[in-house]
């Protein structure tokens, strides 16, 4: 599994040196840095992974396998970011070949914010499950290799989280509110901190198409055929600004923060957002 895991990492190589540099670029601030904490309520085992320390090791439960495991308490496991990137088909579209796909800038965003995260001494995972808490060297190609598998929309089910764990969701949301609310909701009645980052194409927002325009759906939603393109983009606009105004309302609502970035942007800006953002809700 290990050398699987390096073998996919390696395909990855430009993504994650764009995720390093876009971190680098962004301040420490007071989120991230290892600190100590009270909490000895036990929570799970875990499998060791590369970069654990020995001392961590609980030794009679791994007696018991062929594997080592660490005992982890809810505070510990509570310092986890836990990350998600909508993996829908509505991620893959871009309006430009000079233009980032919104899965490829959603990526970007998740592993540049796990590098700062991972410099700070904090544990990062997917919600999907798909990579448990980790931490120390490999962790961030151990996070890109995951997501590679992991192509297709992930769900985001909370009975593996801890209380007062974090999640950072980041996708284009364009799902009914209804769908996002019930998503929210759960997490939030977990007792999740949560942060939501939608990313859209420029097109998605301005809709500059002109003359008969024949619109695919990515999801098995049909087709639409405008024979004014024009025609639709007052209403179509103000339907995006509602729906998203929806999303900020249903962040507020459980207390967590929602941002938007373009993927025409630089990625640092929303990057800076974010763990601003990550850095005021925790302190």
């Amino acid at each position: 599994m290990p050398h699987q895991a390096q073998h996919l990492a390696a395909l990855l190589p430009p993504l994650l040196v764009a995720a390093r540099r876009i971190a680098a670029t962004v301040a420490q601030g007071a989120h991230g840095r290892r600190r100590t904490g009270p909490g000895e309520t036990f929570w799970q085992f875990r499998h060791s992974q590369p970069g654990d320390a020995a001392s961590a090791i609980d030794w009679r439960q791994s007696a018991r396998s062929d594997h080592l495991f660490l005992r982890e308490s809810e505070w510990a496991a509570a310092q986890t970011v836990w990350l998600w990137r909508d993996g829908s088909a509505s991620m893959d579209w871009r309006s430009g070949r000079d233009l980032p796909a919104k899965r490829e800038r959603a990526e970007l965003l998740v592993l540049a914010l796990a590098a700062l995260l991972l410099r700070g001494g904090e544990r990062v995972a997917l919600l999907s499950g798909a990579l448990p808490p980790t931490t120390g060297a490999g962790a961030l190609e151990r996070l890109a290799a995951a997501l590679e598998r992991e192509r297709e929309d992930s769900n985001t089910d909370t009975q593996h989280l801890p209380r007062h764990a974090t999640v950072v969701l980041v996708g284009d949301f364009l799902m009914p509110l209804e769908e996002s609310a019930g998503r929210i909701g759960r997490l939030a009645a977990a007792g999740v901190l949560g942060h939501l980052v939608q990313v859209l194409d420029p097109a998605e927002e301005s809709l500059p198409y002109e003359g008969r325009v024949r619109f695919l759906g990515l999801e098995g939603e049909g087709e639409l055929l405008a024979r004014r393109a024009e025609d639709l983009r007052a209403p179509y606009v103000q339907r995006l600004a509602d729906h998203r105004d929806g999303l900020a309302a249903l962040a507020r609502s459980v207390g967590w923060s929602f941002a938007t970035h373009r993927t025409d942007q630089p990625p640092q800006h929303a990057l800076l957002a974010l763990y601003g953002q990550m850095a005021e809700r925790r302190s």
